[in-house]
């Protein structure tokens, strides 16, 4: 049992001004496994105008100074993955082997790789007669999701210290508890006080106090596009900058040229990452027509090596979902699919045998879905997969394109500049090619209502950063 009784606000742990907690559930359990404090519009001013103040010293502090606080962070957080993993894998129900290496070991990387960054960024350059300046936005206010949580909180904190920024931090209150373990590293580095700030509690109410906050500069915000909009909407007020990562609902494309084999696992593999609570997961599986049957015959097979089960034991493949709510959300989905009409070819709503407790769904495929239909153009967030089959390669392409949503995708050939140029016709901020891997040095980000703005990478530093222009003075006979 994890009770975290404070916030961290102000380079010290202090006591809510609320007297509410949140149960933190485990997603394999049911059972609460740690409670956190149900923080307040006045916990979120305290946190901020801490981070006011903390803003010129911070932002003054060379790149190198910065850059070794970052590296220590980075050791902490490595020096802790057995205990972070294990502490994701009960809030998210990833399992234990997977949240250690991608839920912990994500986010240390992160961090090494911004301290890195700064050795040559240039924060400055000479253009003709002005010397233009890249200076830190300011106060930052972060507001997480669940699936990925430390993850995603690196993703943001990480390039905003970088920047010479200062945080306040709202983690998901699904799964908060590993940012505690981060605020605690945090503070062992060194950080300045109030740099960073820790406010736990309910996104209508501690996430709107962030994002209308007069004294907030920038907003970066990753969860669904409903909250996405109330965020972007709070925000104006204040004309304040805000980045937003939203929801997908990402095609992978196999052309008929492609490893059908290959195409189809990476595809499934993919699609039930974390099961299916991944927001660029490829959730819609585009084959041809003449080769759909085979196609479908291969992600059946491949969806039976998904085992369902505690991610605390050493079968488990494919763990719960994250809470009642979802597990519901995701059931009805796949009983929306069966009433419009797509072939059901695995899985189902129906409770997983012999898994009473836990929110565990079956892993699921559909068939034969009409890619205008529920399941092919909302984002489900469950180990759902649509088969769609094209005609032709301009229709697979008009059928990727289809969605209100523009964050992932994938293309398969055997002719990789066929593959490049379909990806080039695919509106969305990343593509993975023949099952390119994720890569933490590229901007990652969508169009439409994916989102705006980027994270990771060098982009993902300049998101947290100003433009100024000294214009000089020429110099006499020049």
């Amino acid at each position: 049992m994890q009770n975290r009784d404070q916030l961290y606000i102000d380079g010290q742990w202090m006591a809510s001004t609320g007297r509410k907690t949140i149960d933190v559930l485990s997603a394999s359990t049911e059972e609460v496994m740690g409670r956190v404090p149900e923080g307040t519009p006045e916990d979120v001013d305290a946190a901020v105008r801490a981070a006011r103040a903390a803003f010129e010293p911070w932002a003054a502090t060379p790149a190198p100074g910065r850059a070794a606080v970052l590296q220590k962070i980075h050791e902490g957080l490595k020096a802790r993955a057995e205990e972070i993993g294990r502490t994701i894998a009960g809030e998210v129900g990833m399992p234990l082997k997977l949240a250690t290496r991608i839920q912990a070991g994500s986010p240390a990387f992160t961090f090494a790789m911004y301290a890195k960054m700064l050795a040559d960024f240039k924060f400055e350059e000479k253009v003709g007669n002005s010397l233009v300046l890249r200076e830190p936005v300011g106060v930052v206010a972060a507001i997480t999701p669940w699936n990925y949580p430390l993850h995603q909180i690196a993703a943001k904190v990480a390039p905003a210290l970088a920047a010479g920024c200062t945080v306040v931090l709202k983690p998901s209150e699904i799964a908060p508890l590993n940012a505690f373990i981060l605020a605690e590293v945090i503070h062992a580095a060194g950080l300045p006080r109030g740099a960073f700030n820790l406010v736990t509690g309910y996104g209508p109410v501690v996430g709107e106090a962030m994002a209308k906050h007069a004294l907030v500069d920038l907003v970066t915000f990753t969860g669904s596009v409903r909250a996405g909009k109330r965020v972007f909407e709070l925000a104006a007020h204040t004309v304040k900058r805000v980045t937003l990562e939203l929801g997908g609902k990402s095609a992978s494309v196999i052309l008929d040229d492609a490893d059908l084999a290959a195409a189809v696992k990476g595809t499934v593999n993919s699609c039930f990452l974390n099961s299916g609570q991944t927001c660029s997961a490829h959730t819609r599986m585009l084959v041809p027509e003449s080769q759909y049957e085979e196609a479908a015959k291969i992600a059946v097979e491949l969806a039976k090596t998904f085992t369902v089960g505690d991610p605390f034991g050493d079968s488990a493949k494919l763990g719960p979902l994250i809470s009642a709510a979802q597990r519901e959300r995701v059931r009805n989905y796949i009983r929306m699919g069966i009433e419009e009409g797509a072939v059901l070819l695995c899985g189902g709503p129906e409770a997983p045998a012999g898994l009473e407790k836990g929110y565990y769904v079956k892993p699921t495929i559909f068939g034969r879905v009409d890619p205008k239909s529920t399941i092919a153009q909302e984002e489900i967030f469950g180990p759902v997969l649509a088969i769609i089959a094209y005609r032709n390669e301009d229709e697979a392409v008009r059928i990727a394109n289809g969605t209100s949503y523009g964050l992932a995708g994938g293309v398969w050939s055997k002719d990789e500049e066929r593959a490049k140029r379909v990806a080039r016709r695919l509106r969305t901020g990343q593509v993975d090619i023949n099952g390119g891997p994720f890569n933490m040095l590229a901007p990652f980000g969508g169009v439409k209502q994916s989102g705006k703005g980027r994270e990771l990478g060098r982009p993902g530093l300049e998101e947290f950063l100003e433009y100024k222009s000294l214009q000089l003075k020429a110099e006499a006979g020049a």
